[in-house]
């Protein structure tokens, strides 16, 4: 029979046991996502599906890419994401596809249709939205805080190079190019980038002025005639789809159609200057570069 003295330490070590199980993980968190709804996760995500390409790549810049899993077909920076599986697009995607790939979240826009379908399957989904150079500095902080990012690779640290590189960009322009009016198309539509959107407050940062005016919303889809009668002095577009701008009637008859102030980003920097994410800082210099080059 086991001596009275071991029983009593083997009991007192299952109760401390028991104790350090009921404890909350030290890396337990609650994060309350943009739809306002709380997820508790008790530790840091393993397996991370993202629909989202802006925030793919924030992942990857606050250095946990190897935990993303599946991404959506868009999602192409940095290289190695184009690796992993593709999901679908963030607003088509394959949900028995996403549930195969057994992830511990899925990352998604706030605009996505599919949140409640995941989450009936029992997959914790985490909706993030962001338009304005605040927000992109809050979802990265929150990013960090789900990942348990250290300070030196964290939120702040991405943030404060976007700050710094803006900041540089703007320095770099020539007077002569300041106070220029600019249109921003974002996709064909037009869609424009409008004064309450993060492109539109990074162009202001760099001296420039939209002609979108804010109370049309941070993305609004514009009347050709709206661009006719604002007469910008700068067209910058994002043309993923390689058509020719001046299909919009009326354009080719724009000043600054006829002046060759036109700024057309084919795939790659559209990419680059019109996703909210740590690549705001080079879409900061694209931008700055296409002002000066116009204004030479």
């Amino acid at each position: 029979m086991m001596p009275l003295r071991w029983r009593r330490q083997l009991a007192a070590a299952g109760w401390m046991l028991g104790l350090l199980l009921a404890l909350p993980s030290a890396h337990a968190v609650t994060i309350t996502d943009d739809r306002g709804r709380a997820l508790r996760f008790d530790q840091p995500p393993q397996r991370i599906v993202s629909l989202l390409p802006s925030l793919t790549e924030s992942v990857c810049e606050l250095q946990r890419c190897e935990r993303l899993v599946g991404v959506d077909r868009y999602s192409n920076w940095p290289a190695s994401v184009r690796r992993l599986p593709q999901v679908g697009g963030g607003l088509d995607p394959n949900i028995e596809a996403i549930v195969a790939l057994r992830p511990d979240v899925v990352l998604l826009s706030v605009s996505s249709r599919v949140s409640d379908r995941l989450e009936a399957l029992g997959v914790k989904v985490l909706a993030l939205d962001h338009k304005t150079h605040a927000d992109v500095r809050r979802v990265l902080g929150v990013l960090g805080e789900l990942l348990a990012v250290p300070p030196e690779h964290g939120a702040e640290r991405v943030w404060r190079v976007i700050d710094a590189a803006v900041q540089a960009a703007a320095q770099s322009l020539p007077q002569r190019a300041r106070g220029a009016r600019v249109f921003f198309e974002v996709s064909r539509g037009p869609y424009a980038a409008g004064a309450s959107s993060f492109i539109s407050e990074t162009l202001v940062r760099l001296g420039a002025r939209n002609v979108v005016p804010p109370e049309l919303g941070p993305f609004p889809r514009l009347n050709p005639e709206f661009v006719l009668r604002a007469q910008p002095d700068v067209l910058m577009v994002a043309n993923r789809s390689m058509q020719p701008m001046t299909q919009y009637p009326g354009w080719n008859h724009l000043a600054a159609v006829k002046a060759g102030r036109v700024c057309d980003f084919g795939p790659e920097l559209s990419d680059v200057v019109v996703r909210p994410g740590p690549r705001m800082a080079e879409a900061a210099r694209i931008m700055a570069r296409c002002l000066a080059e116009k204004y030479e």
